[in-house]
């Protein structure tokens, strides 16, 4: 059976980032700021510099340095951006052209979020569109969490031919009422369209929630965490995660 492929019939483009200009547009992205351990047992620091953000040939590049001696937290840096109060997005087609860092302990990400100060985290909701471990370069993940407790959906696309740390690849959610697909290079590889808002008692109510809200796109590379794993002396700091461009369509 041929696999079902992306379309874009009955979208319109209403934004995007090519990436054109000599840095980052700073009135479409935001830079975070945050510490070693932050989330994730994470090693980097997250700043705002021109060694870990930078844009070249038209190309967002996410680099990580390595500012320590030792492989531990606090050791290195990394970029990450999002677009929260200047883009935010109910629905639609949420796009990128990527190509990530080879080496242990990556784990660059593109993914969506709501604001997390109006819906605490997991009631919020989390939409991770790609995720790859820089240890295994042709295998992504493509996950939703929400509820309280929390819980995720998972589903994973493996490359045949090619690598994630080679080429550009495309990376794609569809967003509708009750039901996000998720696609690599066109190809639908997982659907989902169950799962429930949580509160603090533990009630679950099934239904659209907490899919049904805005949200917001992030871009950002982690260096050592609890589920990648953390560099080592094989881990180079030579490559960066890049972005092509970021793309939202909507009817």
């Amino acid at each position: 059976m041929e696999s079902k492929k992306l379309s874009y019939e009955g979208y319109n483009l209403v934004w995007e980032d090519d990436f054109d200009g000599d840095s980052l547009n700073r009135d479409d992205w935001n830079v975070e700021l945050h510490e070693p351990l932050w989330v994730n047992e994470e090693w980097q620091k997250y700043i705002d510099s021109d060694e870990n953000i930078y844009v070249k040939d038209s190309i967002l590049h996410l680099q990580p340095v390595r500012v320590g001696k030792k492989d531990e937290a606090g050791s290195y840096t990394s970029g990450r951006v999002n677009t929260i109060h200047k883009h935010d997005f109910i629905y639609g087609i949420f796009e990128a052209r990527l190509k990530i860092p080879r080496g242990k302990g990556y784990l660059p990400a593109f993914w969506l979020l709501a604001d997390e100060e109006v819906h605490p985290w997991p009631i919020c909701g989390e939409i991770d569109i790609m995720e790859i471990h820089g240890s295994d370069t042709v295998k992504n993940y493509g996950t939703i969490h929400y509820g309280l407790p929390h819980e995720q959906n998972q589903g994973i696309f493996e490359l045949e031919n090619g690598d994630f740390a080679e080429e550009f690849h495309d990376f794609a959610l569809e967003w509708l009422p009750g039901k996000l697909l998720f696609y690599v290079d066109g190809i639908l590889y997982h659907e989902i369209t169950d799962w429930y808002s949580g509160e603090e008692d533990g009630t679950m109510y099934p239904g659209k929630a907490p899919f049904d809200h805005e949200f917001h796109i992030i871009l950002n590379l982690a260096v050592g965490n609890n589920w990648a794993g953390y560099p080592d002396g094989s881990t180079s700091f030579e490559n960066a995660f890049e972005i092509d461009y970021v793309r939202v369509y909507q009817k």
